[in-house]
Order: structure tokens, then sequence, then C-alpha cells
């Protein structure tokens, strides 16, 4: 299915109750992401939202691919896993036709079909060109400003058009423009992605750099300059492949960039790699941290076009869950059977929890065969494209009968079942642009956990005996005993798990309360000890989960220690690292929330806009977590 616009998309919601005009007059500095934010993380993802009037001729469209029904509707598909079976299906014909000539005359009608859904150049009149502006004025847009700390307005669901001067392979892809002036932006472009490829092939050849950016038309177009595609596959080609129609494009009007003649806005211009690079920043994240100023390119617009109805499309990302984690649904979802075909062929399925904000954590599972094999599923997997970024693997087998969704159960086996000398395998490599607990920018290490059925080459055998501990410590008595700690979770009916919130005050501090911890029966017990800061709940476990995934450094944070009368234990330090405590110099973000004012403004009008429904902001319940005011956590 495709769509011709955002209007017609816009009218699916509708028709499906699956988004909210909003009449009221909504700024689009802080107060449009405060009500997002609330319908996010409402259930099932909330609402999309149509905000109608913010002071430009322009609606503005957030939140519509943030629930899996809303995403399955952007793609025109009942089910996330509707795409990967048609893929899965095309791989299996085309791999089967080996032998006999007529089962490879079968195959070519396939053929000939996914080459329908190659892109195409028209001359046609081009819906995105009806009004042109040619002295462009990007405040004409209504360009938001997420959360507090931000730099400025940010461009914040673009696909920005690149081609490379060396082979003349299309780019597409979406990278955040924070606006400097009304006709300069920056460029956010991650030294991993094909954007930035195609700038340094410019730079080397002395040239400007012609960049053409679209806004809306058919969600697969936005879907699509989301997708981890190889690098030299056309984004288009997918997305002709998920709306079963090609795409048409046209020369763009200021530069030779062909764009989707259907999209809703087009901006225009260059970038030109002699200027110096501009300080971009901070930006509240989808990390659910600040990602902090850096220097990136500029971009200068020479044309701003759009259709005559247009709607302007934006995201807003923080805390998890939001709308990016749908998106990063599909994507698991989709990609799932080429990760399968190409790289690792015994996956049964995969998941992304929303705490691992897309790359933090990934859950597998395999058909094991031979020892070693989920190592060698890791590093397969950790040597495959944007999953080179993934900082915790868990791998399980097809012996396990729990649903990879079910995060309790799952949980529940996984300390029921990990043996801490076996099962952890440390490693080292690329790491996101936007993490920030690694001692160095960009690299850092992974942690691969192997929770699949031992074959007897894997197994350790035990020096001593598991001996059971009857639990009868008294928090309290623990609590008054140590006055760094502040509170103590013990998990699950064995305490085979135990979070501990900690006033951190100076160097070997958590080492030395870790040593003295070990020798107290309720620590002896438990296989995994968690240390977060003080101001976390460790009651809240998706809290907790999503705060160690983003803060630690595996290697550096894991410490694996021995326990007697029983298999080791690990002790992980998810707490807020700085130069005073822990030596690390890089400056460590702070989490993203709104401020009470903005909080109580939108308190005033979300039953207005929400038929008389009060939601409460989340920021109450996550601005506990602060280190200061600023995007730069306090030492």
């Amino acid at each position: 299915m495709s769509y011709s616009n955002l209007n017609s998309f816009v009218k699916i919601l509708e028709k499906n109750d699956e988004i909210i005009r909003v009449q009221e007059f909504v700024n689009t500095d802080l107060q449009m992401s405060e009500i997002v934010d609330r319908f996010s993380k409402s259930s099932k993802g909330g609402k999309a939202v149509l905000f109608e009037n913010n002071g430009t001729e322009f609606p503005v469209l957030i939140n519509a691919f943030g629930s899996n029904r809303r995403m399955c509707l952007a793609l025109g598909i009942n089910n996330l896993d509707d795409i990967s079976k048609d893929i899965e299906k095309i791989l299996k014909d085309f791999s089967s036709a080996n032998t006999a000539i007529i089962d490879k005359l079968k195959v070519l009608p396939k053929i000939s079909k996914i080459a329908s859904y190659f892109p195409k150049r028209v001359n046609a009149k081009a819906e995105c060109q009806e009004i042109v502006k040619l002295q462009p004025d990007l405040y004409e847009l209504p360009i938001l400003k997420c959360w507090p700390n931000d730099g400025g307005k940010f461009i914040t669901l673009p696909s920005v058009h690149t081609v490379s001067p060396v082979n003349g392979t299309r780019n597409v892809g979406m990278y955040r423009m924070q606006i400097f002036d009304k006709n300069t932006t920056g460029m956010h472009w991650h030294k991993h992605k094909g954007g930035a490829q195609h700038y340094e092939e410019y730079k080397k050849m002395g040239k400007k750099m012609p960049v053409s950016v679209t806004l809306g038309g058919d969600p697969a177009y936005t879907y699509s300059a989301t997708a981890p595609l190889p690098d030299n596959l056309d984004e288009y080609l997918l997305a002709g492949f998920i709306r079963k129609e090609k795409v048409k494009l046209v020369k763009s009007i200021t530069n030779e960039i062909e764009v989707p003649k259907d999209v809703d806005i087009v901006i225009e211009g260059y970038i030109d790699p002699k200027e110096e690079l501009i300080l971009e920043g901070p930006f509240g994240d989808h990390t659910g941290y600040y990602s902090l100023a850096d220097y990136y390119p500029k971009f200068h617009v020479t044309c701003i076009s759009y259709r005559k109805d247009p709607i302007y499309p934006a995201t807003v990302v923080g805390i998890p869950p939001m709308e990016d984690f749908w998106i990063a649904k599909a994507t698991e979802r989709i990609f799932f059977t080429p990760i399968k075909f190409s790289i690792v062929p015994e996956i049964i399925d995969m998941n992304f929890p929303q705490e691992g904000v897309a790359h933090n954590i990934t859950i597998v599972k395999i058909r094991k065969k031979y020892a070693g094999q989920a190592q060698k599923v890791m590093n397969a997997l950790w040597g495959a494209g944007q999953m080179m970024f993934n900082k915790i693997l868990i791998v399980v087998d097809e012996k396990l009968e729990i649903d990879l969704n079910n995060y309790q159960e799952l949980s529940e086996y996984i300390l029921k079942n990990i043996n801490i000398d076996t099962d952890i395998h440390f490693n080292k490599g690329p790491i996101d642009v936007l993490d920030h607990s690694s001692q160095k920018f960009t690299f850092g290490s992974k942690i691969g956990i192997d929770l699949t059925t031992k074959f007897i080459e894997e197994r350790k055998q035990k020096n001593n005996s598991e001996k059971k501990i009857h639990l009868n410590t008294d928090i309290a008595v623990i609590k008054n005993r140590f006055e760094e700690i502040v509170q103590i979770n013990c998990v699950y009916k064995k305490a085979e798990l135990v979070i501990v919130s900690v006033k951190k005050k100076n160097k070997n501090q958590l080492m030395k309360l870790i040593e003295k911890l070990s020798e107290i029966s309720l620590f002896k017990l438990a296989k995994v000890i968690i240390f977060v800061d003080w101001n976390v709940d460790v009651y809240d476990l998706s809290m907790c989960a999503w705060i160690v995934a983003g803060n630690i450094d595996p290697e550096r944070d894991c410490i694996v220690s021995s326990v007697k009368n029983k298999l080791s234990q690990i002790c992980v330090d998810a707490t807020k690292k700085s130069s005073k405590n822990d030596d690390f110099e890089r400056n460590w973000p702070n989490i993203i929330v709104s401020k009470d004012k903005t909080i109580k403004e939108i308190d005033n009008i979300i039953k207005k806009i929400n038929k008389g429904i009060f939601i409460e902001s989340p920021s109450i319940k996550y601005k506990k977590l602060l280190f200061g005011d600023n995007a730069i956590a306090k030492e």
C-alpha cells in the first residue's frame, strides 16, 4: 500500500482512531515535546498528535510511528513480520532455483516484479515543488526545540539525500539538523554513516557537496531513511518494496539531487567541506540522555519548496519508550530474515528491548548444534552493519520456550541458569557515537551472555559445591552499617539479583564496599549485584535496566569475583562516572526531562486535547535522576 502524502496517511490514522487533532495553540518550543512525551509513554504508545495551531501555516505531525498499530499502518501491513516473510520467500525461491531450467524460469517473474520496485526519475510536475521559496527562511517552518538544554531548534525527522561523487550511488539517511539562522543548519551525521562517507569523498576532491532534505510523503520513505541497509543499496528500492510501488523521483530545483515527487517539503542546499565545522548541540537524544555539543558540517539552504497542503513531520526522542522504539521494532522484524540468510543462519528469533534504546541490548534465539556456537553468533552479529554498536548480547537456544518479549520470565530464567564462570564473554569494538559510558569516544567493550544449553566441552567442573544459604539478613541493618547505601532490592525469590543504590563520594569506594558486602549472607547468595546511583529507584526494574545498559562499559564495570562455597558472581557498576571518583575524563550527560514551568503549562491544557483525560508528565518520575540543571551532569 502506498500513500500520496502525509495527509493521506493522517486520514488512515483518523479512520483507525489513532490520532488526535489539537486546535488549541501549542508552542513549538518545549510544549509540543512535553505533550508528546505523555502520549508516547501511555499504554501501547498513546496516539499520534497533529498540532494544527502553532503559529505557522504548517500543521505538525508527531508520534505517527509511535505504536505497533501505527507502524503497521505506516508501512501498509497487518503485522511487522509480514515484510520479513516476503523477503524470506523471495530469498528461498532464488536459492532453490539452482538446478532444473524450469525452476530457474519460475523465478523470472519474481525478478521482474522486484525490478518494478526500483526508483525512477520522471519529468512530471512535482507536488513537492508547487510552492517554491528561492529566498528561503527556515523560521517559516514549525521547527521544534524539544528539551530545555537543547542547543536550539532541530529538524528531527529529515530524509537527507546525498550522492557519491565517486560512483554516483545515492544515500538517504536521517540526521538531525540544528537551526543556526534562517538558511543555515548543522548536519549531524556520524562517521559510520553513508552521508558522512560521501562528505569525505567531496572533501578529498575539494568540491562543494549538494544535499537535498525531504520531509513527509509516504511514511515508507521516512522509515527507509532509518533502515540499516548495506552500503550501495538504495533506500528507495526498500521503500518501493514496502509500498509495492516504485518511488518516482524528480530533480531538485537548485541542485542535481533527486527527491520523491510527492513528499511534503524539500529543503535544498549544499555543504562546503572547505568550511570549518560548526559546534552543534546539545540535543536530548534517543538514549534518554543529552548528546553533548560537538563539531559537524554546516548546511547552507538555497531553496525550500513544498506542496499546497503540506504537513511538517517531526519526532521527539528521549527516555524510552518513545516513537523511535517502534521504528526500531520494525527494523528488528524486517531485517530478521536478511540477518538469518546472510549472517546467522541458525537464528530463530531476535528482540531489541525498549530499555536498550535500539543498540544497547539484543536478545537472540538460535538452533544450537555444536560447542562454541553462541560465541560464533556473538562475533558474527558484532561484525554485521549497525549491530557493531550493540553492547549487551544475550544468546539463548531453541530449548527455551519463553517468548523473547516476556522480560519477566526471561529475566528469571537468566538469573536461575546463568553460570558466571562459563557464560560471560567480553569483547571490544566500535560503539555508538551517542554512547556516553566508554572511556574512549566511539570505542569500548561489549558483553555476551551465553544462556544456551551447554555441550560437555563447554562445561566447567565445579570446584565447590553449591550450598543453600538462608536469606535472613535484615536489610535495615545493612543500610545502617553502610551509610553510602540508600536502597536494596532483592529481586526474585532466591535473591539471585540484588540491586543497590549508593552515594559515591571518593575513588575506590565501590570496590571497598563490594569487598565488605561479600561477607554478608545476602550478597553471598546473589549471582548478580548491580550498583546504581542513590537517586535511582531500585524497585523500578525497567528504569534500572535502561540505566545499566546506558551507563556501563562492560569490561570496565563488570567485576567477576569468586565466592566461597559457590560459583562466581558478577558485580556491575552502573553508577555515573566522573573524573573525581572514577578517573573518567569525558563529560557525563544528564538525562532528559521537562522543566517544571513547561509541565505546569501542559497540565493546564492536556485535558482539553485528550478528551478530558489527564496524563501526568513522565518527567515527574525521572527528574530525580538529574545531576544539576544543565546538559552536562554535575560531578
